[in-house]
């Protein structure tokens, strides 16, 4: 009884330690979100000046056609964005040496443009592809090739995908290679004694083991690349023609017009939507490591 009374003390005291933390993110995060969510009932004018429209937002935007086409246009982004850079962050983890004095240095590489701020990622690119001054223009140049993403929607979208999966592919191979460094020498051996194939070895040893970490860095990379803005923005503000006009650029044209009230409601639908997205996720997740214990036996 007296170490069951201590342990729970114990236990119950480390909530302490987590109270800062709580109290940060209740200022930083529920506050915020709840003046939002009030916000999105009303018609707003000023702060002192507002008049109660009841569900008027959430009913306009839901039932727009602009909506629905700019939450295709972001789910479509997301599933391009990590159909690339899932796979390719996976294979060139594998490439990365687990050993040796240049692995400190390929790594640091590979993290390099993780370190670059969102509004400058637009502006190198869009120096680095244009025709008169930028290298990589000049080369399209010579061999032909047209590269238009002002007014060509296919080249911007191309455009948008190359400079986001060059910022964040960092994040998948580091989550990778993370994982496939706890992996003991032992298993290699015993598969190779085993004559297992390069496939096997990735297939049975080496995707179990990043399994958790690829469902981290799914979850990550699909939220970050869903609410993409400030790489569309800076490079075609939406165009041409609305091709690229994605949720968030919906959200910030009506906060830009200071409307706050639909803003507002917009931002809740969107963080409804993230928020869902984020529990299927945690629910898959949680599935998977009570199953893991079963599988083992």
């Amino acid at each position: 009884m007296t170490n069951s009374t201590h342990s729970r003390t114990r236990s119950n005291a480390a909530w302490w330690f987590l109270l800062p933390s709580l109290c940060l993110l209740l200022f930083v995060g529920v506050l915020p979100l709840v003046t939002i969510f009030n916000y999105s009932f009303f018609d707003i004018f000023t702060l002192e000046s507002r008049f109660w429209v009841g569900t008027e937002w959430y009913r306009d935007i839901l039932s727009s056609e602009r909506f629905l086409h700019s939450l295709g246009r972001s789910l479509l982004f997301s599933m391009i964005v990590l159909s690339i850079q899932l796979p390719l962050g996976i294979y060139i983890a594998l490439l990365l040496p687990r050993e040796g004095r240049f692995r400190t240095a390929m790594l640091m590489i590979v993290a390099l443009p993780l370190m670059v701020p969102w509004n400058t990622v637009p502006s190198m690119w869009v120096s680095f592809i244009g025709s008169e001054a930028g290298f990589g223009g000049r080369a399209l140049a010579l061999l032909g090739v047209d590269f238009d993403y002002k007014f060509n929607a296919v080249h911007t979208w191309i455009l948008l995908v190359l400079m986001d999966t060059w910022h964040w592919i960092g994040l998948v191979v580091i989550l990778c290679y993370s994982s496939l460094s706890t992996i003991s020498p032992a298993y290699y051996q015993a598969a190779a004694i085993d004559g297992a194939s390069r496939f096997q070895v990735f297939r049975f040893l080496e995707l179990p083991k990043m399994s958790g970490v690829l469902m981290m860095a799914l979850l990550l990379r699909f939220m970050d690349s869903f609410m993409i803005y400030t790489e569309a923005f800076r490079v075609n503000a939406g165009g041409p023609d609305h091709k690229t006009t994605f949720l968030s650029l919906d959200l910030g044209e009506q906060i830009a017009a200071f409307n706050y009230g639909p803003a507002a409601a917009r931002s809740i639908i969107y963080f409804i939507i993230i928020l869902s997205i984020a529990w299927a996720f945690k629910t898959v997740m949680n599935i998977r490591q009570n199953e893991t214990p079963e599988g083992g036996r």
